[in-house]
């Protein structure tokens, strides 16, 4: 059998849940044990203890654990006052949880153009968007690259605007020294599985450095209620449960060896790709620390690179094909195509290569050689 053809039969896929398992089965199975003796499954110790350890590690005063990343930005929203009529600033480059929260308190979206080198909020876009139903701005850390944060605290501060920040995909990064998350009003994770640091399910956490805040976001989660069988306003069931906080736990330890590990790759494929014509390779902000959830290039003939690819066994992902103002869900806000030139240019280049901690160097060459050929 040639060596392409064997190549083939040996997929790389974007992310490798198996690999990162295999690594920590003992310490997670274990881990599970313990929840399982106990008895306990929702809100119980291991909640507390991670809300506790991912405060102390993000360097937040508080952290409340939530039923998903899309939770947590809801109840971030409604802690922060956000109600019907209000109108909040996003990106329009983004997972589209990220407006779809503001919407679904009533709320409206505004959508900002984004920074094309870094795919994230352009705070020189800010202000012509700012009116006087706007309430907060939601700034997203895209693929693990922080926001320019800075100049958009500077214009929160300035219009009295809450910042929450979207840090989804972003944990463990820092802005300036500062971990993201704990740099607005509020921070919100998500612990979906293939996040830098996933759950085997879904799982979310609110960062807050107000006492107040935290309060409200605890009472949200549990149906409003202050304490047992007394609901002061309404709220849901967002509660985080005991086996995903006891996994995240064991993972939490591992976090930033395998951040690490994400930018020596991403160092890798930097080299790798940096002679390859047409080719651009993801840029660090000044004064950031990319955690690379996404290793996302720009290329010319975006989808037929992507069809050699896999045609090579090599998985990819378009995060975003689609920028949110364009979606149909939001047709009626009455944006059009041209609107916000850099999300839609992005949405037709981007490409995320395979990206993870556990990631050989003879994978990363082989995708490098692969797009090197699609490009010929």
């Amino acid at each position: 059998m040639s060596t392409t053809a064997n190549q083939v039969r040996t997929i790389i896929p974007t992310v490798d849940l198996r690999a990162q398992y295999d690594a920590i089965r003992e310490e997670i199975q274990a881990a599970l044990r313990e929840v399982f003796d106990s008895q306990q499954f929702i809100l119980g110790p291991q909640v507390q203890a991670l809300e506790e350890e991912l405060a102390r590690y993000c360097g937040a005063k508080f952290a409340v654990g939530a039923a998903s990343g899309t939770d947590a930005l809801i109840l971030a929203l409604r802690a922060a006052g956000i109600s019907p009529g209000d109108e909040v600033l996003v990106p329009s480059f983004t997972y589209i949880a990220t407006a779809e929260s503001v919407s679904l308190l009533g709320a409206r979206p505004v959508f900002v153009d984004i920074q094309p080198d870094t795919f994230t909020l352009d705070p020189a876009k800010l202000e012509s968007k700012i009116t006087s139903r706007t309430r907060a701005i939601v700034p997203v850390h895209l693929y693990g690259q922080p926001a320019d944060l800075d100049p958009i605290l500077q214009i929160a501060g300035k219009h009295e605007l809450k910042v929450i920040e979207d840090n989804a995909q972003a944990i463990g990064a820092t802005y300036k020294g500062k971990r993201t998350g704990s740099l607005g009003d509020l921070g919100c994770l998500s612990f979906y599985p293939t996040k830098n640091l996933g759950a085997y399910g879904d799982g979310g956490m609110v960062l807050t450095d107000s006492e107040e805040l935290s309060k409200r976001l605890r009472s949200l989660r549990s149906h409003g209620e202050s304490r047992k069988y007394f609901s002061e306003e309404q709220g849901w069931n967002s509660r985080l449960d005991e086996m995903q906080a006891a996994i995240l736990r064991v993972k939490l330890r591992h976090l930033d060896a395998w951040n690490a590990a994400r930018r020596a790759n991403a160092a890798r494929y930097d080299v790798l790709l940096a002679s390859v014509p047409g080719v651009a390779t993801p840029r660090v902000a000044p004064g950031a620390d990319h955690v690379f959830h996404q290793y996302t290039i720009r290329v010319p003939r975006r989808d037929s690179v992507q069809k050699a690819l896999a045609g090579q066994g090599i998985a990819t992902t378009v995060y975003y094909p689609t920028p949110v103002h364009l979606q149909p869900i939001y047709s009626s806000l009455g944006y059009h195509e041209g609107d916000l030139p850099a999300s839609e240019r992005a949405c037709r280049e981007v490409l995320s290569l395979p990206m993870y901690a556990e990631l050989s160097r003879a994978q990363i060459e082989r995708v490098a050689a692969a797009i090197k050929c699609a490009l010929q």
